[in-house]
């Protein structure tokens, strides 16, 4: 026998249904969800009085009166994202259909302390909130990005190796009282692998996303779900041992993925070794698709060795795709060409019989899509709509 749904459980499954198309009927709605046409009726005047759905224009007619149709209230709410990289950061305000309304880039140096940078978040929040002619009050949702491992439920920062001193830190306290908004926090490339999979692989159930950049890491997509394990680190494969090699890495383990392939270690290499003028990612990136032969041999052998793991976790996990982005994505012909050598040649046929390996199509969009992806998801749930419902009439906070 099933159990009756609870109020936030019918709600929310209303709200997604609304919001994952542009216009639904009531009818259609009853249908989708197997709910009577009275709860739907009823459930649906809660949400309209809330003002979370707008009712406007027409259905097709099928005989007899046009119904109404339902869409997300794009003026209910605002949601604010924050994609932190290790040396740059995209900030972007979006209604809660998705819809961008403004954005900013900026360079970045993720290893302060954690007050500092999330001070400067909030100003750039701030600046972009008056740019579009919005307030603080209207924000629902705020997603942050980090490149280190989360703690997602409590959105902690543990153990990042890249941001030391933001270890132990619980990043919504900050935000909670300048916003009457629901804060989540996740590792930067979680958020990119989730945006890729929302925006171009929505029928993908098993995939990877790789980013090389700074540093190197993984988000993990399982049965159409982001897979973060028990603690928020699933997925931290830079700092995965290579066999014969030694260099130190900022963990302070040797022989880390990301001390040999990852963009810092290779620009410190080319510094030390070839007096190459490199100071970052970035800078590697430009000078291999400059031509510069000391930075592509660099840049091809970091490939293999990134190929090498990607291989040991394609047997293990055997994804449908794995996609490559972060700042040396960029190099298509020097880098991806070198990961799928490696992959195939080492990987289980089997398991690289349907296995795809691509660069990621949204680029530096992708954290940023996935961000508000899963602002989306979490405030729209039961216990989202439930919080949604309790701040949605609460005034606005004074300048």
């Amino acid at each position: 026998m099933a159990h009756a749904r609870s109020e936030p459980d019918t709600l929310s499954a209303l709200l997604r249904h609304i919001a994952a198309r542009s216009a639904v009927t009531r009818a259609t709605l009853a249908q989708q969800t197997q709910l009577a046409p009275s709860t739907v009726s009823q459930r649906v005047e809660v949400l309209l009085a809330a003002g979370l759905i707008v009712e406007d224009g027409t259905a097709p007619s099928r005989g007899g009166r046009r119904a109404l149709q339902l869409r997300l209230n794009p003026d209910a709410g605002l949601i604010l994202t924050a994609d932190l990289g290790a040396t740059r950061a995209m900030l972007a305000v979006s209604d809660l259909n998705g819809q961008r309304l403004t954005r900013t880039i900026a360079d970045v140096t993720i290893n302060q302390e954690p007050q500092q940078i999330l001070g400067w978040v909030d100003q750039r929040f701030g600046a972009l909130l008056a740019e579009a002619g919005r307030d603080a009050g209207q924000v629902r949702a705020i997603t942050i990005g980090v490149p280190g491992p989360v703690e997602f439920s409590t959105g902690t920062v543990v153990v990042p190796p890249l941001m030391r001193q933001w270890d132990g830190f619980p990043v919504p306290a900050y935000f909670e009282d300048r916003y009457p908004a629901q804060i989540f926090v996740d590792n930067d490339v979680n958020l990119m692998a989730l945006g890729e999979h929302q925006q171009h692989y929505p029928e993908v159930k098993h995939l990877l996303f790789v980013k090389i950049g700074t540093g190197i890491g993984c988000g993990i997509i399982i049965d159409g779900r982001p897979h973060r394990g028990v603690k928020g680190s699933a997925g931290d494969i830079g700092h995965i041992r290579l066999p014969d090699s030694d260099a130190q890495c900022w963990c302070s383990n040797s022989g880390c993925l990301e001390a040999v392939a990852g963009g810092r270690a290779l620009a410190e290499r080319l510094q030390k070794e070839h007096g190459c003028t490199v100071t970052n990612a970035r800078d590697v990136t430009r000078l291999a698709a400059e031509g510069d032969q000391r930075v592509v041999a660099e840049v091809r052998i970091a490939a293999r060795h990134v190929g090498i793991v990607l291989a040991a976790l394609v047997s293990f996990a055997n994804p449908e795709i794995i996609i490559i982005g972060g700042s040396l994505a960029q190099l298509d012909e020097t880098l991806l060409a070198g990961i799928r050598a490696v992959v195939y040649e080492r990987a289980l046929p089997l398991a690289t019989r349907s296995l795809h390996i691509e660069t990621s199509t949204l680029g530096e969009e992708a954290g940023t899509i996935g961000a508000i992806s899963l602002a989306q998801e979490q405030i729209l749930s039961p216990s989202g709509v439930t919080k949604l419902l309790g701040t949605h009439l609460r005034p606005p906070r004074l300048p």
